[in-house]
């Protein structure tokens, strides 16, 4: 399936519009991963840990928006936004939800 954030695809010619499809995924943090996360903030440098994280979170989302696209019989996605928020508490946890527009192509 083809996924892009532009609104067209180049060499291609939307045929159908077929509507909006999103995905989300909610992650949280573990009390170790937050321990080892304060250790590079103390020390500076990045945070592998939530930097797979985040990854995964991202992957999971694009992934179910694609599912649900070609649920609806479509070949490609455009116009796609991924957002990130935290939530909980104590910011514990990490949304991230990418929504597109699934269309059909030619």
């Amino acid at each position: 399936m083809i996924t892009t954030t532009t609104h067209t695809i180049e060499g291609k010619q939307i045929r159908e519009y077929l509507g909006l499809v999103t995905g989300e995924a909610i992650m949280g943090a573990n009390v170790f991963r937050d321990f080892m996360a304060g250790i590079t903030d103390f020390l500076g440098g990045r945070s592998d840990a939530y930097e797979d994280e985040l990854a995964n979170a991202r992957e999971t989302a694009l992934q179910e928006m694609q599912d649900l696209a070609r649920q609806q019989g479509a070949d490609a996605i455009v116009g796609i936004d991924i957002d990130y928020e935290v939530l909980g508490a104590n910011n514990g946890m990490l949304m991230v939800t990418a929504t597109g527009t699934a269309v059909k192509i030619e």
